[in-house]
């Protein structure tokens, strides 16, 4: 696995999400609520949309195009249409910079 630097720390308020690239992968960087970092894939697994414009929920985003949810920690989606989960990535916070490992 390699890692990315994909942003600031500064880039992202709490319950916020960014369209990143990682090695040429699109990730969904997440900052929940409590000011937690998380990356998930960030195409929905239902159809080809774009969780990054979707909103937070606690520990979750939610695809704006039909409301499935998905879980930052796991990636499991836990409302319909999707029922298959979204990759997750860790993440690693130094020196003020964000960085993603896939």
């Amino acid at each position: 696995m390699t890692e990315y630097r994909v942003a600031a720390e500064t880039d992202l308020e709490p319950l916020s999400l960014q369209r990143v690239d990682a090695g040429g992968l699109p990730i969904c960087l997440a900052r929940s609520e409590d000011g937690k970092w998380y990356a998930i894939g960030d195409i929905c697994s239902h159809q080809d949309y774009s969780l990054s414009e979707g909103d937070v929920w606690g520990n979750a985003v939610e695809c704006p195009l039909h409301g499935s949810r998905f879980d930052l920690i796991t990636g499991q989606p836990d409302r319909l249409p999707a029922t298959k989960p979204v990759p997750t990535y860790p993440v690693t916070i130094r020196d003020g910079e964000v960085f993603v490992e896939v």
